[in-house]
């Protein structure tokens, strides 16, 4: 079986012992979904490269009916033939898109404006979302939780870049062209998902797209 298809299985088997764990009928259910909860976990370990010990942790904190994560990127682009991407130090210095995941009591215009300014010093002003996609129908490595990934279009309102913050080791613009030869955070971006996003520098009346 693919590893894909398997990561499938152990997120959904994830996602029955938490909620089952929300609402369970008796002391039984709870130690069976208790069960499930570790062998997926355990499974999870198995098919990504996160320790054990994270994601019990992680999943152990979430309560209540499971619903995907929310990741936040910040598109903003110099004219319409450059991008701006930063390094990941979390990530060896690869390349990436600004941003993270989405905070509770944030907007999703207000998380793109926070990550943007904290990774790259730049004052941002978020105009709209280019993309709100499905990450397990995109070439990314796996990983134990289920999200969804939200590409938001920002204007440059102020501020000076800065080629090192807390989480980042450098920023730049970068044309389309120049994409293929960086070594990217597929993580959080791939070389498909930006030149997808790409069209938008020139043509901001495009439809959103949504997997």
């Amino acid at each position: 079986m693919e590893p894909m298809q398997l990561l499938r299985y152990a997120q959904r088997l994830q996602a029955i012992a938490q909620a089952g764990l929300a609402y369970p009928t008796s002391r039984f259910d709870v130690e069976r979904y208790q069960e499930i909860r570790l062998l997926s976990a355990h499974l999870l370990k198995e098919i990504t490269e996160e320790p054990l010990e994270k994601i019990i942790r992680v999943f152990a904190e979430e309560t209540g009916y499971q619903t995907p994560k929310v990741d936040v990127r910040a598109v903003l682009f110099r004219g319409t033939d450059e991008v701006l991407l930063v390094k990941e130090k979390i990530d060896q210095g690869r390349w990436t898109l600004p941003g993270g995941w989405a905070d509770v009591g944030c907007t999703p215009f207000e998380a793109a404006a926070k990550e943007a300014q904290e990774e790259t010093g730049l004052q941002v002003k978020p105009v709209r979302l280019l993309a709100l996609f499905d990450k397990r129908k995109h070439p990314h490595p796996p990983q134990p939780w289920y999200v969804y990934k939200a590409f938001i279009q920002c204007e440059v309102m102020g501020g000076e870049l800065m080629q090192e913050t807390a989480e980042t080791a450098g920023v730049g613009w970068f044309r389309q062209d120049e994409l293929p030869r960086l070594e990217l955070s597929v993580d959080r971006v791939t070389l498909s998902q930006l030149d997808a996003l790409f069209p938008y520098a020139g043509q901001p009346r495009l439809p959103a797209l949504c997997d």
